[in-house]
């Protein structure tokens, strides 16, 4: 065939493709359109959406626990401001208050003890005498030290109590141990003693904060003592024994 012959042929050939493309489309749109079932749709939708394209700009793990948390933050203080008189600034207004209360407290009671009263010893120090103690103490309560002066005058009553032979001098001893030996010797300031030796115990281990008070109490307490005879341990005895013969009578 020649060349001449090929171009008229494919011109000739040119409608009848024409009115076979145009009578499929027309069969096309006469029918029902090709559905998908809706599980394998959105199964097709999940993997689409899952590509990396369209999460490139998404906030990270850390930033969405965040705004989750500023969300409940949110959530909680609107539940709050709504139950409370006032709305909004009743809650603050409450808020402020229970702060203040705290810092109160803290103020007034110190920092809470962290755990019982220790065990560890009275003097941790070269033997001093009580005279020493209440030079030290006085110093201390002169610059407002009142943690130092407390514990200082508080060895000077025990110091004093040994020179007096009303307690063995016994390295190691505590404040609580000292209290409860020095009573039986001087029975009518026992729970002065014991008070003495826990304001000790809790400047020194439980974190408390001594005030001028405490220390005056103490002061007066080594005052006291002093002027105090001892009840010794033999009077005692024959006290127990002389009511003892009486009540037989």
């Amino acid at each position: 065939m020649s060349l001449a012959g090929g171009v008229l042929t494919a011109v000739l050939a040119l409608p009848r493709a024409n009115d076979a493309a145009v009578h499929a489309l027309s069969r096309a749109e006469g029918e029902p359109p090709v559905t998908i079932p809706r599980g394998p749709a959105r199964e097709a939708a999940r993997r689409e959406l899952s590509k990396r394209m369209y999460h490139e700009n998404d906030p990270s793990l850390l930033q969405r626990a965040l705004n989750a948390f500023w969300e409940w933050v949110d959530k909680l203080f609107s539940a709050a401001s709504s139950a409370t008189p006032g709305g909004a600034l009743g809650l603050l207004v409450v808020a402020l208050a229970a702060v203040a209360l705290i810092g109160a407290l803290w103020w007034r009671l110190g920092t809470p003890r962290r755990g019982p009263t220790s065990a560890a010893p009275l003097f941790d120090d070269r033997p001093r005498s009580a005279a020493e103690h209440r030079a030290a103490a006085e110093a201390h309560a002169a610059q407002g030290h009142w943690n130092q002066a407390v514990q200082e005058r508080m060895r000077a009553v025990v110091r004093s109590l040994e020179e007096r032979a009303l307690l063995d001098p016994r390295p190691g001893r505590t404040a609580d141990e000292a209290a409860a030996e020095a009573s039986r010797t001087l029975p009518t300031h026992t729970d002065r003693l014991r008070a003495a030796a826990r304001d000790f115990d809790d400047v020194t281990y439980g974190g408390r904060t001594a005030t001028s008070e405490t220390y005056h109490r103490l002061a007066q307490l080594d005052r006291d003592l002093e002027r105090t005879r001892p009840v010794l341990a033999s009077s005692t005895q024959s006290t127990a024994h002389s009511a003892r013969q009486g009540a037989a009578e």
